[in-house]
């Protein structure tokens, strides 16, 4: 609830800027209501608040763009199309949070987006969009027309209760807010012009932190009650509350969800799982009564947990999520296979309940690598301090590794059992796992299955590659869920032998290590990537260098004749005792190797000479005004002694 609040305040200030003066002049708004009928949809359109709202005032502007959104966005713009950041994107800008994706929409239609881009493909049937290929990113294009054509009768009716003289421009964005879920997400923003559009009320909403459906909530939600988990899910991350007619058709209407199909219902889980707010959206789901549709088994342990205490925070699953919500966010996800290996590895818990000890060497093992540092680990860190019921059965250290590493391995066997379970059609558990996603996340445990006791794939790094992580990347999922094992059993502390004890600081053991570790894998890739564009650059630029080295070779054989001339002047000196020559030895050393500094500087200089005759003049120029200083440096030493260092300044 303070979290809550604190978003409401910081929302508060930054809305305080938005007056009426923003209102479009035109005095448009389409804050209409929809009522049903027997037959069809009597619209009451209320043409007195469309706004228009300058983004700097909310601290928006176009850097905040990612370049491969910014690239789609003004290609499509050079090419004579409209183009707009539109629906979540904008949204999460408004509330300052980061954006999972960004959306783009224009006035042009799919083909005519796909002629624009080298990597383009038109996916989906029902309602088609572009995916954009830019770099490593991919950008899903839409378009105003998609829309128009698929609700042809819906259009009928909002074009004859259009505004009369109402803008082209607004009239296609405003038809097309007209068909979005929730009103806070029928935003669209102009990056060229820096502006944000609101026909909707959406902004107002976003102030009060409250979610309403754009039409009806039952209309809504029966057009597609998909649209109940996407709110759940917004909620969820964002910390928002429904309107009350939402609120009581999600609860009417809960149980149409169970009718979406498999990968449907995957996707929507996946993103309330994977991208930082697992554990609020558990919360909601199972409020809702929707939690049976998707994790039925962990339904009944919470139920259960709560019907035995008002800890909410001592249940084990919610520790976990909590954790793993540390972990994540929407800027680094993480693949489905660790949410599915840590559901997996507590529905085991919960049917067979382990000792301690064993859970502390499941996690350790995981985590570090190798088996012999996991068990080590254990021994030395683990503590009779857990209390989860049922998960935990007692605390026993075991002495034998033999005996230990067998009961490891039963464990590990029976978090596999779990997750073929959850893709197999007679069971009730997750059968919208499936199969491909079952066989990767059991590739997780098949080490400590598999010859536990001569595991060693140690690693290198103790940071997170999220790249990796978000790939699905086995060995980098797998030292994840070992983290955040560890995390849960020890009330947030682990680590192991190469990590420093910073708890004196308040902070927990992993992110130390995590902070002065090597390179991540994917960061050694981008450098290698880096340093092969560099050597292409210089093979470019080989050949106007030869040209210069052949002159300096020419101007460096005078120079070192000059240098040769002053040796005679230098030894000619009157005596001096011998600590003092041997620090004039050393300084005439120094002389050498300012000379190198000289050349290098001279080779700088003539790079940045565009014509060979200017090249040569300014050579001659720069030897000349070295030795001339070197000359009188030599001469003045006994009375004004100075480094020869500064000859170079």
């Amino acid at each position: 609830m303070a979290t809550i609040f604190k978003a409401k305040d910081g929302l508060l200030s930054r809305f305080k800027s938005l007056t009426w003066s923003q209102r479009f002049s035109h005095s448009l708004q389409p804050q209409f209501s929809r009522e049903m009928s027997s037959s069809s949809l009597n619209y009451k359109v209320d043409v007195s608040k469309w706004r228009k709202v300058n983004a700097k005032t909310l601290g928006i502007n176009s850097s905040v763009i990612p370049l491969p959104s910014w690239i789609v966005l003004k290609i499509l713009r050079n090419k004579g199309f409209q183009s707009y950041l539109v629906g979540g994107c904008v949204r999460d800008l408004v509330l300052n949070k980061i954006p999972k994706d960004y959306d783009v929409i224009t006035t042009a239609n799919l083909k005519q987006v796909r002629r624009q881009f080298h990597r383009c493909e038109i996916v989906g049937r029902r309602f088609p969009i572009c995916r954009v290929h830019i770099k490593d990113s991919v950008i899903e294009v839409s378009s105003f027309e998609t829309v128009a054509k698929h609700a042809e009768g819906k259009e009928e009716i909002l074009l004859s209760q259009a505004p009369h003289g109402c803008d082209e421009k607004d009239l296609i964005r405003w038809r097309n807010s007209m068909h979005r879920d929730f009103t806070i997400n029928s935003l669209f923003y102009d990056p060229f012009l820096n502006i944000i559009y609101d026909y909707t009320n959406g902004m107002t909403d976003l102030r009060s932190l409250k979610l309403r459906t754009l039409i009806p909530a039952y209309l809504s939600f029966k057009e597609d009650c998909a649209r109940i988990l996407r709110g759940l899910r917004i909620a969820a991350r964002l910390g928002m509350s429904f309107s009350k007619d939402t609120e009581t058709a999600i609860r009417d209407l809960s149980s149409s969800v169970e009718k979406l199909d498999k990968s449907r219902k995957m996707m929507e889980l996946n993103y309330m799982m994977s991208y930082g707010a697992a554990e609020t959206s558990v919360c909601l789901l199972r409020r809702y009564k929707l939690l049976k549709f998707f994790l039925p088994f962990h339904e009944a342990y919470l139920d259960e947990q709560a019907s035995e205490t008002t800890v909410h925070n001592s249940m084990m699953l919610m520790k976990m999520l909590f954790n793993l919500d540390k972990l994540v966010s929407c800027d680094r996800p993480a693949d489905c296979i660790l949410w599915v290996g840590l559901l997996a590895f507590h529905q085991a818990l919960v049917s067979n309940p382990q000792d301690a000890f064993v859970i502390w060497v499941f996690a350790s093992v995981l985590y570090n690598g190798k088996w012999e540092e996991g068990v080590k680990f254990a021994r030395e860190h683990a503590k009779d301090q857990v209390n989860f019921v049922p998960e935990i059965s007692g605390f026993s250290e075991i002495e034998s590794d033999e005996e230990l590493a067998a009961k490891v391995t039963e464990l590990a066997s029976l978090v596999q059992d779990c997750v073929n379970g959850f893709s197999n059609e007679t069971n009730s558990y997750m059968v919208f796992i499936s199969k491909k996603i079952g066989a990767d996340v059991c590739q997780i445990f098949d080490v400590l299955v598999n010859s536990i006791e001569i595991y060693d794939k140690r690693r290198k790094s103790f940071m997170i590659d999220y790249y990796l992580l978000g790939k699905g990347h086995i060995p980098e999922t797998r030292f994840v869920l070992g983290k955040i094992i560890l995390k849960t059993i020890s009330g947030g502390h682990a680590g192991g032998e190469r990590e420093v004890d910073e708890e004196k600081n308040g902070k927990w053991l992993l992110d130390s290590v995590e902070k002065s570790c090597h390179p991540r894998p994917s960061d050694l890739a981008k450098n290698e990537f880096l340093s092969k564009k560099n050597r292409k650059h210089s093979l470019a630029n080989s050949d106007m260098e030869a040209n210069l080295e052949r002159t300096k070779k020419k101007k460096l054989a005078g120079k070192n004749h000059s240098l040769s001339e002053l040796e005679p002047n230098m030894n000619n000196q009157d005596e001096v005792p011998k600590e003092e020559s041997n620090q004039k030895g050393k300084e005439h050393q120094n002389v050498a190797e300012s000379f190198q500094l000289a050349k290098e500087d001279t080779r700088i200089t003539q790079e940045n000479i565009p014509e060979k005759k200017d090249c040569h003049s300014s050579l001659e120029e720069v030897i000349s005004k070295k030795i001339n200083k070197l000359k009188d440096v030599v001469n003045e030493k006994k009375s004004s002694p100075r480094p020869l260092s500064s000859l170079f300044r």
